[in-house]
C-alpha cells in the first residue's frame, strides 16, 4: 500500500495535501487549543486518520505530517493581493463595462465641441489676421487714389503706419481698428451728397443756442440733413461741438452766422417756404462738405 502511495504522481500529492490543509481547516474547531504546540500537532494527525479511515481513504503518515505542517505554515491560505498602483490599474480594467462608454460618449462630444469651435471661431480668425497685412494696405491705397487732397492721404498714411506697428506687435484688435478707420474714411470720400435745410411741417429749420460758457452770446444754427443724388437722406457721423461725442445721425444742427440764420428765417417766414435750402455739397474724393454759406461746420446733435 505504501509502494502504490509513493508512486502517485506529484500534482496527485499536492492535491492530496490541499485535501488534507481542507479538512483541517473544518476540524480545527473541535481541536482543544489549549493543547500545547507538539500536542496539538498529534492531535490533528490522529484526528484526520480517523477521518479518512471511515472515509475509505487511503492516505500516508508522510502525506497527514505534511498536510498538518501546511496548515500550521498557512501554505495554501489565500493571501489578498496588497493594494498597489498595479492592483488598482487592473480594477479598473476589470470595471471596464462600466466606465468605457460613458467616457468614450464624453470624448465624442468634446471632440464634436472642438470641431465646432474650431470652425466657427479660431478659424475664421486665423483667416482674418492672416489677411490683415493685405487689407490695410489695400484700403490705404483706395483712400490715397480716391482722395483729393493731400491732407486727407497724410491721415490715411498716419492710421497705416499705425496698424503695421500694432501687426508687428500681433496687437491683431488694433490693426482690425485701424482697416476699419480706412473703410469709414473710403466711404465717406466716396459718398456725393448735399447739405440741405429741412423744411418740413412740424420740424425745426433754425435752432438760437446759449452755450454755457458764455450766457450773453448767441449761438445760430440750422437743422440739416444730408440728401444723396437719389434722393434718400443719409444717416452720417457727426461730432457735437458741446460735447465732443461723435453719434450716427439723419439731421444736426450746422452752426451758421447770424446774418445767414437771419436770412433764412425771413425767407420761412415769408411763405412757409425755404427757396434755397442747400447750404453745402459734398464732392466725390472730399471727407467733408463745402458750404455755401458763412459756416465753419461746427455742429449739435441735441437740441
Amino acid at each position: 500500500m505504501a509502494e502504490n502511495t509513493h508512486n502517485k504522481a506529484p500534482l496527485e500529492d499536492l492535491m492530496v495535501a490541499m485535501d488534507v490543509v481542507d479538512t483541517l481547516r473544518h476540524r480545527e474547531k473541535l481541536i482543544d487549543r489549549e493543547l500545547d504546540a507538539d500536542a496539538r500537532h498529534e492531535r490533528m494527525i490522529e484526528e484526520l486518520r480517523d477521518i479518512y479511515q471511515r472515509q475509505g481513504i487511503e492516505v500516508t503518515d508522510a502525506m497527514l505530517e505534511e498536510g498538518v505542517t501546511a496548515l500550521e505554515e498557512d501554505r495554501f491560505a489565500y493571501s489578498p493581493t496588497a493594494d498597489s498602483f498595479s492592483s488598482k490599474l487592473a480594477k479598473v480594467y476589470i470595471s471596464r463595462d462600466t466606465w468605457l462608454k460613458p467616457v468614450l460618449w464624453g470624448l465624442v462630444v468634446l471632440l464634436a465641441l472642438w470641431s465646432f469651435f474650431y470652425i466657427a471661431v479660431i478659424r475664421p480668425e486665423n483667416t482674418l489676421r492672416a489677411a490683415l497685412p493685405s487689407s490695410l494696405e489695400q484700403r490705404y491705397e483706395s483712400v490715397a487714389t480716391l482722395a483729393l487732397e493731400e491732407k486727407t492721404r497724410w491721415q490715411a498714411d498716419q492710421i497705416r503706419q499705425k496698424g503695421q506697428l500694432a501687426l508687428s506687435n500681433e496687437d491683431y484688435d488694433s490693426a482690425q481698428s485701424a482697416v476699419t478707420k480706412l473703410e469709414v474714411m473710403l466711404a465717406q470720400l466716396d459718398s456725393i451728397y448735399d447739405v440741405r435745410i429741412i423744411n418740413r411741417r412740424g420740424e425745426k429749420s433754425g435752432i438760437l443756442r446759449l452755450p454755457d460758457a458764455n450766457r450773453s452770446a448767441e449761438n445760430y444754427y440750422l437743422v440739416v440733413e444730408a440728401v444723396d443724388n437719389t434722393g434718400k437722406v443719409l444717416s452720417l457721423p457727426i461730432s457735437s461741438e458741446e460735447d465732443g461725442s461723435i453719434k450716427i445721425v439723419t439731421k444736426w444742427g450746422l452752426r451758421v452766422s447770424e446774418s445767414v440764420y437771419k436770412a433764412v428765417a425771413a425767407d420761412k417766414q415769408d411763405d412757409g417756404i425755404i427757396q434755397q435750402r442747400i447750404v453745402g455739397q459734398k464732392r466725390r474724393g472730399q471727407l467733408k462738405p463745402e458750404y455755401i454759406v458763412a459756416s465753419d461746420g461746427a455742429a449739435i446733435t441735441d437740441w
